[in-house]
């Protein structure tokens, strides 16, 4: 099991108030699965993800990547899990203008402390995964948004990460390249990498292997499911 959530909740202040966002959430994912996400506006899904991601702890519960105690590390150690064991790919793309898709996919890597060498080389070899050998040297602004989604995946998978997590990675994406990205997925997880993605789209939801619905912070049941 790679990824293990027991009885997660997560509440919110505002105010003196007490805003329930995840009502106990426990969920196992296997190695190597390819896992969708789903859920409106407002459902809790998104926050989902950040605790996943360890961009935000839980209010309570357990969580276990690779059979490791996530919530007991400091926030160092969560800082060495997002940057070695997690790779996020997000709607926006989020890649640095002036640098050339090299460089952007290189960027992990810096903070990792990996030489130059080293880092060119394993850079190019992810671009070259995600199709994009011949534009190593481009920049984002010369690229189209399908390309530059490809770019943001070679960067998330440059570390070899445990997880890749996706939140709706096709958002900002017209249907072609939406459907290219998506063929994209499905050929890293044929290769082995564990993809958990978030997404409102059924269509999207679609290509994936297993599929859950999140509603008012709690993960429905199949047929509660189909009855949304």
């Amino acid at each position: 099991m790679i990824l293990e959530l027991k009885h997660i909740y997560k509440d919110y202040i505002q105010g003196k108030m007490t805003v329930p966002v995840l009502n106990d959430i426990s969920l196992d994912v296997e190695k190597g699965e390819y896992l969708a996400i789903m859920g409106p506006s407002g459902s809790g899904k998104t926050t989902l993800m950040n605790i996943i991601g360890c961009l935000d702890r839980p209010t309570s519960g357990q969580y276990f990547l690779d059979g490791e105690d996530i919530l007991s590390y400091k926030d160092k150690a969560m800082s060495d899990v997002r940057l070695k064991s997690i790779g996020f790919v997000f709607q926006s793309f989020y890649l640095l203008s002036r640098q050339s898709a090299l460089d952007n996919v290189s960027l992990p890597l810096v903070y990792a402390g990996i030489s130059k060498k080293e880092r060119h080389e394993r850079a190019f070899r992810a671009l070259e995964r995600v199709g994009l050998a011949d534009r190593v040297d481009f920049k984002p602004t010369q690229l189209s948004g399908g390309q530059k989604q490809r770019v943001a995946i070679a960067r998330a998978i440059v570390n070899n990460p445990k997880i890749l997590l996706a939140d709706e990675p096709t958002g900002a994406l017209d249907s072609k390249s939406g459907r290219q990205i998506m063929e994209l997925f499905q050929k890293l997880n044929d290769e082995g990498v564990t993809v958990v993605m978030i997404t409102h789209d059924a269509d999207i939801a679609g290509f994936a292997k297993r599929k859950i619905m999140i509603r008012d912070g709690m993960i429905l049941q199949p047929k509660e499911a189909e009855e949304k």
